[in-house]
Protein backbone atom coordinates (compact mmCIF):
# COMPACT_ATOMS: atom_id res chain seq x y z
CA UNK A 1 0.00 0.00 0.00
CA UNK A 2 1.09 3.55 -1.01
CA UNK A 3 2.98 5.40 1.82
CA UNK A 4 0.73 8.51 1.71
CA UNK A 5 -2.26 6.68 1.80
CA UNK A 6 -0.90 5.09 4.99
CA UNK A 7 -0.63 7.90 6.51
CA UNK A 8 -4.28 9.09 5.34
CA UNK A 9 -6.15 6.42 7.03
CA UNK A 10 -4.08 6.16 10.13
CA UNK A 11 -4.68 10.03 10.57
CA UNK A 12 -8.78 9.22 9.85
CA UNK A 13 -9.35 6.69 12.21
CA UNK A 14 -6.91 8.41 15.44
CA UNK A 15 -9.04 11.43 14.32
CA UNK A 16 -12.55 9.86 14.35
CA UNK A 17 -12.13 7.17 17.02
CA UNK A 18 -11.75 10.01 19.88
CA UNK A 19 -14.22 12.23 18.02
CA UNK A 20 -16.93 10.00 18.06
CA UNK A 21 -16.81 9.26 21.62
CA UNK A 22 -17.00 13.02 22.49
CA UNK A 23 -19.62 13.74 20.59
CA UNK A 24 -21.67 11.20 21.52
CA UNK A 25 -21.19 12.29 25.50
CA UNK A 26 -22.18 15.59 24.44
CA UNK A 27 -25.07 14.77 22.72
CA UNK A 28 -26.69 12.98 25.84
CA UNK A 29 -25.47 15.65 27.77
CA UNK A 30 -27.31 18.18 25.27
CA UNK A 31 -30.64 15.92 25.22
CA UNK A 32 -30.91 15.78 28.36
CA UNK A 33 -30.37 19.70 29.34
CA UNK A 34 -32.75 20.45 26.45
CA UNK A 35 -35.41 18.27 28.01
CA UNK A 36 -35.24 19.34 31.45
CA UNK A 37 -34.63 22.88 30.73
CA UNK A 38 -37.43 23.85 27.90
CA UNK A 39 -36.07 26.41 25.41
CA UNK A 40 -39.81 28.39 25.35
CA UNK A 41 -39.78 29.20 28.87
CA UNK A 42 -36.36 30.48 28.43
CA UNK A 43 -37.33 32.52 25.63
CA UNK A 44 -40.08 34.07 27.13
CA UNK A 45 -37.77 35.22 29.75
CA UNK A 46 -35.65 37.14 27.96
CA UNK A 47 -37.91 39.49 27.13
CA UNK A 48 -38.77 40.33 30.98
CA UNK A 49 -35.44 40.99 32.11
CA UNK A 50 -33.92 43.58 29.14
CA UNK A 51 -31.55 45.22 32.39
CA UNK A 52 -29.61 41.76 31.94
CA UNK A 53 -30.48 41.22 28.42
CA UNK A 54 -27.16 41.18 26.95
CA UNK A 55 -26.06 38.32 29.39
CA UNK A 56 -29.46 36.21 29.34
CA UNK A 57 -29.28 36.35 25.11
CA UNK A 58 -25.64 35.01 25.31
CA UNK A 59 -26.14 32.57 27.67
CA UNK A 60 -29.03 31.11 25.89
CA UNK A 61 -27.02 31.19 22.76
CA UNK A 62 -24.66 28.14 25.16
CA UNK A 63 -28.35 26.50 25.08
CA UNK A 64 -29.31 26.05 21.39
CA UNK A 65 -30.14 23.22 19.29
CA UNK A 66 -26.78 22.69 16.96
CA UNK A 67 -28.11 23.50 13.49
CA UNK A 68 -27.38 27.11 11.97
CA UNK A 69 -30.97 27.11 11.11
CA UNK A 70 -33.03 27.09 13.92
CA UNK A 71 -31.36 30.20 15.04
CA UNK A 72 -33.88 31.86 12.60
CA UNK A 73 -36.67 30.31 14.49
CA UNK A 74 -35.63 31.34 17.75
CA UNK A 75 -34.85 34.66 17.02
CA UNK A 76 -38.13 35.75 15.33
CA UNK A 77 -39.36 34.30 18.56
CA UNK A 78 -37.74 36.48 20.43
CA UNK A 79 -38.18 39.36 18.16
CA UNK A 80 -41.72 39.01 18.12
CA UNK A 81 -42.38 38.70 21.83
CA UNK A 82 -40.21 42.44 22.00
CA UNK A 83 -36.68 41.23 23.00
CA UNK A 84 -34.30 43.72 22.24
CA UNK A 85 -31.72 44.02 19.04
CA UNK A 86 -28.84 44.28 22.13
CA UNK A 87 -30.51 40.79 23.56
CA UNK A 88 -30.93 39.24 20.43
CA UNK A 89 -27.29 40.08 18.93
CA UNK A 90 -25.48 38.75 22.08
CA UNK A 91 -28.03 35.35 21.48
CA UNK A 92 -26.93 34.81 17.46
CA UNK A 93 -23.04 35.67 18.07
CA UNK A 94 -22.96 33.37 20.93
CA UNK A 95 -25.48 30.40 19.66
CA UNK A 96 -22.82 29.35 16.91
CA UNK A 97 -19.27 30.61 19.16
CA UNK A 98 -20.35 29.16 22.58
CA UNK A 99 -22.36 26.07 22.17
CA UNK A 100 -21.63 22.65 23.63
CA UNK A 101 -20.46 21.13 20.74
CA UNK A 102 -18.14 23.85 19.75
CA UNK A 103 -16.37 23.88 23.18
CA UNK A 104 -16.22 20.60 23.72
CA UNK A 105 -14.70 19.71 20.14
CA UNK A 106 -12.39 22.64 20.99
CA UNK A 107 -11.23 20.87 23.90
CA UNK A 108 -10.80 17.98 22.08
CA UNK A 109 -7.97 19.70 19.93
CA UNK A 110 -6.59 22.08 22.05
CA UNK A 111 -7.04 21.13 25.70
CA UNK A 112 -8.51 22.70 28.49
CA UNK A 113 -6.09 25.93 28.78
CA UNK A 114 -7.51 26.79 25.11
CA UNK A 115 -10.61 25.95 25.92
CA UNK A 116 -11.43 28.35 28.47
CA UNK A 117 -9.49 30.66 27.26
CA UNK A 118 -11.33 30.46 24.03
CA UNK A 119 -14.78 30.60 26.37
CA UNK A 120 -13.70 33.50 27.17
CA UNK A 121 -12.93 35.48 24.56
CA UNK A 122 -16.09 34.49 22.65
CA UNK A 123 -19.03 34.79 25.58
CA UNK A 124 -17.10 37.99 26.20
CA UNK A 125 -17.71 39.34 22.86
CA UNK A 126 -21.14 37.94 22.77
CA UNK A 127 -22.65 40.38 25.63
CA UNK A 128 -20.47 43.60 24.53
CA UNK A 129 -21.71 43.03 21.20
CA UNK A 130 -25.49 42.75 22.71
CA UNK A 131 -24.67 46.15 25.33
CA UNK A 132 -22.85 48.12 22.23
CA UNK A 133 -25.61 47.42 19.75
CA UNK A 134 -28.34 48.73 22.45
CA UNK A 135 -26.33 51.91 22.71
CA UNK A 136 -25.82 52.31 19.26
CA UNK A 137 -28.19 54.69 16.68
CA UNK A 138 -28.87 50.89 14.78
CA UNK A 139 -30.56 49.54 18.29
CA UNK A 140 -33.71 49.59 16.69
CA UNK A 141 -32.39 47.57 13.24
CA UNK A 142 -34.61 44.32 13.99
CA UNK A 143 -37.57 43.16 12.34
CA UNK A 144 -41.27 43.58 14.06
CA UNK A 145 -44.22 42.27 13.40
CA UNK A 146 -45.14 41.91 9.42
CA UNK A 147 -41.72 42.48 8.77
CA UNK A 148 -40.54 39.15 10.13
CA UNK A 149 -39.93 36.87 7.25
CA UNK A 150 -42.07 32.93 7.48
CA UNK A 151 -38.54 31.24 7.37
CA UNK A 152 -38.46 27.65 8.98
CA UNK A 153 -35.73 25.55 10.26
CA UNK A 154 -35.32 23.21 7.37
CA UNK A 155 -32.30 21.55 8.77
CA UNK A 156 -33.91 20.26 11.81
CA UNK A 157 -34.96 16.69 11.97
CA UNK A 158 -38.80 16.09 11.49
CA UNK A 159 -38.88 12.93 14.26
CA UNK A 160 -41.48 13.18 17.24
CA UNK A 161 -38.44 14.34 19.32
CA UNK A 162 -35.92 16.73 17.18
CA UNK A 163 -32.83 19.02 17.49
CA UNK A 164 -35.04 22.14 17.29
CA UNK A 165 -36.54 21.76 20.83
CA UNK A 166 -40.01 20.18 19.96
CA UNK A 167 -40.81 17.07 22.49
CA UNK A 168 -43.65 14.56 22.03
CA UNK A 169 -45.56 15.12 25.06
CA UNK A 170 -46.97 11.63 25.17
CA UNK A 171 -43.02 10.23 26.17
CA UNK A 172 -40.99 10.20 29.11
CA UNK A 173 -38.69 12.93 29.36
CA UNK A 174 -35.72 10.83 29.48
CA UNK A 175 -37.09 8.71 26.34
CA UNK A 176 -37.80 12.50 24.86
CA UNK A 177 -34.17 13.14 25.88
CA UNK A 178 -32.38 10.07 24.54
CA UNK A 179 -34.69 10.47 20.97
CA UNK A 180 -32.90 14.25 20.93
CA UNK A 181 -29.18 12.83 21.39
CA UNK A 182 -29.57 10.46 18.90
CA UNK A 183 -31.28 13.12 16.00
CA UNK A 184 -28.27 15.18 17.29
CA UNK A 185 -25.71 12.33 16.91
CA UNK A 186 -26.80 11.48 13.63
CA UNK A 187 -26.89 14.80 12.11
CA UNK A 188 -23.16 15.65 13.72
CA UNK A 189 -21.65 12.52 12.42
CA UNK A 190 -21.54 12.69 9.44
CA UNK A 191 -19.34 16.19 9.14
CA UNK A 192 -16.97 14.64 12.06
CA UNK A 193 -16.51 11.32 10.05
CA UNK A 194 -15.69 14.22 6.77
CA UNK A 195 -13.41 16.21 8.81
CA UNK A 196 -11.38 13.01 9.65
CA UNK A 197 -11.24 12.11 5.92
CA UNK A 198 -10.06 15.41 5.05
CA UNK A 199 -7.42 15.85 8.03
CA UNK A 200 -6.27 12.19 6.84
CA UNK A 201 -5.51 13.73 3.35
CA UNK A 202 -4.04 17.18 4.24
CA UNK A 203 -1.85 14.94 6.40
CA UNK A 204 -0.52 12.96 3.33
CA UNK A 205 -0.84 15.52 0.59
CA UNK A 206 -0.60 18.95 1.43
CA UNK A 207 2.25 20.64 1.31
CA UNK A 208 3.48 22.10 4.48
CA UNK A 209 5.25 25.32 2.63
CA UNK A 210 2.27 26.43 0.84
CA UNK A 211 0.55 26.30 4.94
CA UNK A 212 3.60 27.78 5.95
CA UNK A 213 3.34 30.76 3.07
CA UNK A 214 -0.62 31.71 3.55
CA UNK A 215 -1.11 31.13 7.57
CA UNK A 216 2.11 30.04 8.76
CA UNK A 217 4.12 31.50 11.48
CA UNK A 218 3.24 34.48 13.96
CA UNK A 219 2.36 37.14 11.47
CA UNK A 220 -0.38 39.79 12.33
CA UNK A 221 -1.33 39.30 8.47
CA UNK A 222 -2.21 35.46 8.78
CA UNK A 223 -4.63 36.04 11.19
CA UNK A 224 -6.34 38.62 9.61
CA UNK A 225 -6.41 36.34 6.39
CA UNK A 226 -7.70 33.34 8.28
CA UNK A 227 -10.62 35.23 9.62
CA UNK A 228 -11.58 36.99 6.24
CA UNK A 229 -10.83 33.05 5.00
CA UNK A 230 -13.44 31.62 7.05
CA UNK A 231 -16.67 33.32 6.03
CA UNK A 232 -16.82 31.76 1.96
CA UNK A 233 -15.45 28.47 3.52
CA UNK A 234 -18.53 27.80 5.89
CA UNK A 235 -16.27 25.52 8.10
CA UNK A 236 -18.42 23.53 10.21
CA UNK A 237 -17.00 23.18 13.80
CA UNK A 238 -17.20 19.24 12.96
CA UNK A 239 -15.22 19.28 9.56
CA UNK A 240 -12.73 22.84 10.86
CA UNK A 241 -11.45 20.39 14.04
CA UNK A 242 -9.45 17.50 13.23
CA UNK A 243 -8.40 20.08 9.77
CA UNK A 244 -6.81 22.38 11.73
CA UNK A 245 -4.93 19.81 13.80
CA UNK A 246 -3.09 19.29 11.02
CA UNK A 247 -2.43 22.26 9.45
CA UNK A 248 -1.10 23.67 12.91
CA UNK A 249 1.52 20.23 12.26
CA UNK A 250 2.37 22.18 9.09
CA UNK A 251 3.13 25.30 10.30
CA UNK A 252 -0.38 27.25 10.91
CA UNK A 253 0.26 29.61 13.66
CA UNK A 254 -2.80 28.80 16.51
CA UNK A 255 -3.87 32.45 16.50
CA UNK A 256 -4.88 32.02 12.84
CA UNK A 257 -5.89 28.65 13.32
CA UNK A 258 -8.40 30.19 16.23
CA UNK A 259 -9.32 33.10 13.97
CA UNK A 260 -10.26 31.18 11.29
CA UNK A 261 -12.72 28.74 13.80
CA UNK A 262 -14.57 32.18 15.21
CA UNK A 263 -14.30 33.43 11.73
CA UNK A 264 -15.53 30.75 9.67
CA UNK A 265 -18.18 29.62 12.03
CA UNK A 266 -19.80 32.42 13.43
CA UNK A 267 -20.09 34.75 10.59
CA UNK A 268 -20.35 32.24 7.28
CA UNK A 269 -22.40 32.99 4.37
CA UNK A 270 -25.26 31.07 5.66
CA UNK A 271 -25.30 32.32 8.74
CA UNK A 272 -24.85 35.82 7.54
CA UNK A 273 -28.27 34.98 4.88
CA UNK A 274 -30.29 33.31 7.86
CA UNK A 275 -29.97 36.03 10.48
CA UNK A 276 -30.72 38.53 7.48
CA UNK A 277 -34.27 37.23 8.03
CA UNK A 278 -34.19 39.05 11.18
CA UNK A 279 -32.28 41.83 11.22
CA UNK A 280 -32.25 44.70 8.98
CA UNK A 281 -28.96 45.44 6.91
CA UNK A 282 -27.17 47.68 8.96
CA UNK A 283 -27.56 45.41 12.44
CA UNK A 284 -26.69 42.56 9.77
CA UNK A 285 -23.61 44.80 9.16
CA UNK A 286 -22.63 44.97 12.68
CA UNK A 287 -23.36 41.29 13.25
CA UNK A 288 -20.56 40.82 10.40
CA UNK A 289 -18.28 43.34 11.87
CA UNK A 290 -18.50 42.34 15.40
CA UNK A 291 -17.70 38.33 14.54
CA UNK A 292 -14.47 39.56 12.26
CA UNK A 293 -13.03 42.05 14.98
CA UNK A 294 -13.79 38.89 17.77
CA UNK A 295 -11.83 36.75 15.57
CA UNK A 296 -9.06 39.11 14.66
CA UNK A 297 -8.47 39.52 18.37
CA UNK A 298 -8.95 36.37 19.71
CA UNK A 299 -6.60 35.32 17.29
CA UNK A 300 -4.12 37.66 18.11
CA UNK A 301 -4.33 37.02 21.72
CA UNK A 302 -3.96 33.36 21.18
CA UNK A 303 -0.80 33.59 18.95
CA UNK A 304 0.90 36.39 21.25
CA UNK A 305 -0.61 36.10 25.09
CA UNK A 306 -1.45 32.92 25.42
Amino acid sequence: MDAKLVIALNEFFYVAKGLVVIIAVVSVLTGLMREYIPQDKLQEKLTKHEKWGSLLGALFGMLTPFCSAAVVPVTMGMASMGASLGTVMSFIISAPLCNFIVLAMVYAAFGLKITVIYFLITFTAAVLAGLFISKSPWRNEIKRGDELEDTKAKGCSNNKTNSCGNTATSASKMRNAMNSAWSLFKRIIPYVLLGAAISGFSAAYLPADMVEKYVGGDSFQSIVVASLIGIPLYLRIEMAIPLLNVLIAKGMGLGAALALIIGGTGASLPEIALVSAVLKRKAVIAFVGIVLTTAIIGGAIFQYVV
